[in-house]
Protein backbone atom coordinates (compact mmCIF):
# COMPACT_ATOMS: atom_id res chain seq x y z
CA UNK A 1 0.00 0.00 0.00
CA UNK A 2 2.84 2.39 0.87
CA UNK A 3 4.53 1.76 -2.51
CA UNK A 4 1.26 2.40 -4.36
CA UNK A 5 0.62 5.74 -2.62
CA UNK A 6 4.25 6.87 -2.88
CA UNK A 7 4.40 6.22 -6.63
CA UNK A 8 1.08 7.96 -7.22
CA UNK A 9 2.18 11.04 -5.22
CA UNK A 10 5.49 11.26 -7.11
CA UNK A 11 3.80 10.98 -10.51
CA UNK A 12 1.18 13.52 -9.42
CA UNK A 13 3.99 15.95 -8.50
CA UNK A 14 5.60 15.43 -11.92
CA UNK A 15 2.29 16.11 -13.65
CA UNK A 16 1.66 19.12 -11.41
CA UNK A 17 5.01 20.59 -12.43
CA UNK A 18 4.06 20.04 -16.08
CA UNK A 19 0.63 21.65 -15.56
CA UNK A 20 1.94 24.71 -13.74
CA UNK A 21 5.08 25.02 -15.85
CA UNK A 22 8.64 24.60 -14.64
CA UNK A 23 9.54 28.15 -15.68
CA UNK A 24 6.63 29.54 -13.63
CA UNK A 25 7.74 27.58 -10.55
CA UNK A 26 11.31 28.75 -11.09
CA UNK A 27 10.17 32.38 -11.24
CA UNK A 28 8.14 32.09 -8.03
CA UNK A 29 10.86 30.32 -6.06
CA UNK A 30 13.57 32.63 -7.40
CA UNK A 31 11.57 35.70 -6.32
CA UNK A 32 11.34 34.26 -2.82
CA UNK A 33 15.05 33.39 -2.91
CA UNK A 34 15.93 36.99 -3.83
CA UNK A 35 13.80 38.39 -1.01
CA UNK A 36 15.47 36.14 1.55
CA UNK A 37 19.12 36.08 0.45
CA UNK A 38 19.50 39.13 -1.83
CA UNK A 39 17.08 41.58 -0.26
CA UNK A 40 19.58 44.47 -0.33
CA UNK A 41 20.46 43.89 -3.99
CA UNK A 42 16.78 43.71 -4.96
CA UNK A 43 16.03 46.93 -3.05
CA UNK A 44 19.02 48.65 -4.65
CA UNK A 45 17.89 47.55 -8.11
CA UNK A 46 14.40 48.91 -7.50
CA UNK A 47 15.78 52.18 -6.12
CA UNK A 48 18.15 52.59 -9.08
CA UNK A 49 15.33 52.08 -11.57
CA UNK A 50 13.13 54.63 -9.81
CA UNK A 51 16.01 57.15 -9.59
CA UNK A 52 16.92 56.74 -13.26
CA UNK A 53 13.31 57.21 -14.37
CA UNK A 54 12.94 60.33 -12.23
CA UNK A 55 16.19 61.86 -13.53
CA UNK A 56 15.33 61.00 -17.13
CA UNK A 57 11.98 62.77 -16.73
CA UNK A 58 13.76 65.81 -15.29
CA UNK A 59 16.37 65.64 -18.07
CA UNK A 60 13.68 65.80 -20.74
CA UNK A 61 12.25 68.90 -19.10
CA UNK A 62 15.68 70.62 -18.97
CA UNK A 63 16.90 72.62 -21.95
CA UNK A 64 20.41 71.72 -23.10
CA UNK A 65 20.90 75.26 -24.41
CA UNK A 66 19.40 77.40 -21.66
CA UNK A 67 20.42 75.21 -18.69
CA UNK A 68 23.48 73.40 -20.00
CA UNK A 69 25.22 72.97 -16.63
CA UNK A 70 22.13 71.38 -15.08
CA UNK A 71 21.49 69.29 -18.20
CA UNK A 72 25.08 68.00 -18.28
CA UNK A 73 24.95 67.11 -14.58
CA UNK A 74 21.69 65.20 -15.05
CA UNK A 75 23.09 63.46 -18.14
CA UNK A 76 26.16 62.26 -16.22
CA UNK A 77 23.97 61.13 -13.32
CA UNK A 78 21.68 59.15 -15.64
CA UNK A 79 24.64 57.54 -17.43
CA UNK A 80 26.23 56.57 -14.10
CA UNK A 81 22.90 55.16 -12.87
CA UNK A 82 22.47 53.10 -16.04
CA UNK A 83 26.00 51.74 -15.71
CA UNK A 84 25.42 50.78 -12.07
CA UNK A 85 22.07 49.19 -12.95
CA UNK A 86 23.60 47.21 -15.80
CA UNK A 87 26.33 45.91 -13.50
CA UNK A 88 23.80 44.95 -10.83
CA UNK A 89 21.54 43.28 -13.40
CA UNK A 90 24.51 41.29 -14.68
CA UNK A 91 25.29 40.07 -11.16
CA UNK A 92 21.67 39.10 -10.51
CA UNK A 93 21.43 37.42 -13.92
CA UNK A 94 24.47 35.30 -13.07
CA UNK A 95 22.89 34.45 -9.74
CA UNK A 96 19.64 33.44 -11.46
CA UNK A 97 21.46 31.17 -13.93
CA UNK A 98 23.20 29.37 -11.08
CA UNK A 99 19.99 29.15 -9.09
CA UNK A 100 18.02 27.85 -12.10
CA UNK A 101 20.53 25.03 -12.64
CA UNK A 102 20.37 23.96 -8.99
CA UNK A 103 16.58 24.33 -8.83
CA UNK A 104 16.02 22.20 -11.95
CA UNK A 105 18.44 19.55 -10.67
CA UNK A 106 16.76 19.34 -7.26
CA UNK A 107 13.30 19.30 -8.85
CA UNK A 108 14.30 16.45 -11.17
CA UNK A 109 15.81 14.45 -8.32
CA UNK A 110 12.72 14.76 -6.12
CA UNK A 111 10.23 14.00 -8.92
CA UNK A 112 11.42 12.00 -11.92
CA UNK A 113 14.65 10.82 -10.30
CA UNK A 114 12.83 9.51 -7.24
CA UNK A 115 10.32 7.71 -9.47
CA UNK A 116 13.12 6.00 -11.39
CA UNK A 117 14.91 4.98 -8.19
CA UNK A 118 11.73 3.59 -6.62
CA UNK A 119 10.97 1.68 -9.83
CA UNK A 120 14.42 0.11 -9.79
CA UNK A 121 14.47 -0.59 -6.05
CA UNK A 122 11.01 -2.18 -5.94
CA UNK A 123 11.13 -3.85 -9.37
CA UNK A 124 10.57 -7.30 -7.80
CA UNK A 125 7.96 -6.17 -5.27
CA UNK A 126 4.18 -6.36 -5.88
CA UNK A 127 2.32 -3.06 -5.62
CA UNK A 128 -0.87 -5.00 -4.80
CA UNK A 129 -2.30 -8.44 -5.54
CA UNK A 130 -5.03 -9.11 -8.07
CA UNK A 131 -8.10 -11.28 -7.33
CA UNK A 132 -7.30 -14.83 -8.56
CA UNK A 133 -8.61 -15.63 -12.04
CA UNK A 134 -10.05 -12.19 -12.79
CA UNK A 135 -7.70 -11.28 -15.62
CA UNK A 136 -6.84 -14.70 -17.06
CA UNK A 137 -3.82 -14.58 -19.41
CA UNK A 138 -3.41 -10.87 -18.70
CA UNK A 139 -2.30 -11.70 -15.18
CA UNK A 140 1.25 -12.30 -16.45
CA UNK A 141 1.26 -8.95 -18.26
CA UNK A 142 0.11 -7.13 -15.10
CA UNK A 143 3.20 -8.35 -13.25
CA UNK A 144 5.63 -7.58 -16.09
CA UNK A 145 8.61 -7.46 -15.92
CA UNK A 146 9.80 -8.73 -12.51
CA UNK A 147 6.87 -8.72 -10.04
CA UNK A 148 5.40 -12.03 -8.79
CA UNK A 149 2.67 -13.53 -11.00
CA UNK A 150 -0.78 -12.46 -9.86
CA UNK A 151 0.31 -9.00 -8.74
CA UNK A 152 0.66 -5.54 -10.30
CA UNK A 153 4.25 -4.45 -10.96
CA UNK A 154 5.73 -1.06 -10.19
CA UNK A 155 6.24 -0.33 -13.88
CA UNK A 156 2.60 -1.04 -14.75
CA UNK A 157 1.34 1.00 -11.80
CA UNK A 158 3.50 3.97 -12.89
CA UNK A 159 2.08 3.70 -16.39
CA UNK A 160 -1.49 3.51 -15.08
CA UNK A 161 -1.00 6.58 -12.85
CA UNK A 162 0.44 8.53 -15.77
CA UNK A 163 -2.52 7.58 -17.99
CA UNK A 164 -5.12 8.49 -15.35
CA UNK A 165 -3.56 11.87 -14.56
CA UNK A 166 -3.06 12.68 -18.26
CA UNK A 167 -6.73 11.84 -18.88
CA UNK A 168 -7.76 14.04 -15.95
CA UNK A 169 -5.74 16.90 -17.43
CA UNK A 170 -7.45 16.50 -20.83
CA UNK A 171 -10.91 16.44 -19.20
CA UNK A 172 -10.21 19.63 -17.22
CA UNK A 173 -8.78 21.42 -20.29
CA UNK A 174 -11.73 20.31 -22.42
CA UNK A 175 -14.16 21.58 -19.78
CA UNK A 176 -12.60 25.05 -19.67
CA UNK A 177 -12.17 25.14 -23.45
CA UNK A 178 -15.87 24.36 -23.90
CA UNK A 179 -16.87 27.17 -21.54
CA UNK A 180 -14.09 29.81 -21.64
CA UNK A 181 -16.34 32.51 -20.19
CA UNK A 182 -17.20 30.49 -17.12
CA UNK A 183 -16.45 32.28 -13.84
CA UNK A 184 -16.67 31.01 -10.28
CA UNK A 185 -20.02 31.35 -8.55
CA UNK A 186 -18.56 33.62 -5.87
CA UNK A 187 -17.18 36.02 -8.47
CA UNK A 188 -20.46 36.02 -10.37
CA UNK A 189 -22.39 36.79 -7.21
CA UNK A 190 -20.01 39.62 -6.39
CA UNK A 191 -20.45 41.06 -9.89
CA UNK A 192 -24.22 40.92 -9.60
CA UNK A 193 -24.10 42.64 -6.21
CA UNK A 194 -21.91 45.42 -7.63
CA UNK A 195 -24.31 45.89 -10.55
CA UNK A 196 -27.29 46.16 -8.19
CA UNK A 197 -25.50 48.82 -6.11
CA UNK A 198 -24.73 50.84 -9.23
CA UNK A 199 -28.36 50.66 -10.35
CA UNK A 200 -29.51 51.84 -6.92
CA UNK A 201 -27.13 54.81 -7.10
CA UNK A 202 -28.45 55.74 -10.53
CA UNK A 203 -32.04 55.64 -9.24
CA UNK A 204 -31.10 57.94 -6.37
Amino acid sequence: MAIMVTIFVLIFLVQLVNWVGQSVLLGLVYSLYLRVFYANAAKRQKALKADILAKKAELHKTSAQDQFAKWAKLRRSVDKGLADLEKLNSELSSTKSSFAFKFNAVLWIFTRGSGIMIGMYYRNAPVFWLPPGWFGPLTWWMSFPFAPRGSVSVGLWQMACNRVLASAERIVKAHFAADPNAIPAATEAKTEATSEKQEEKKKK
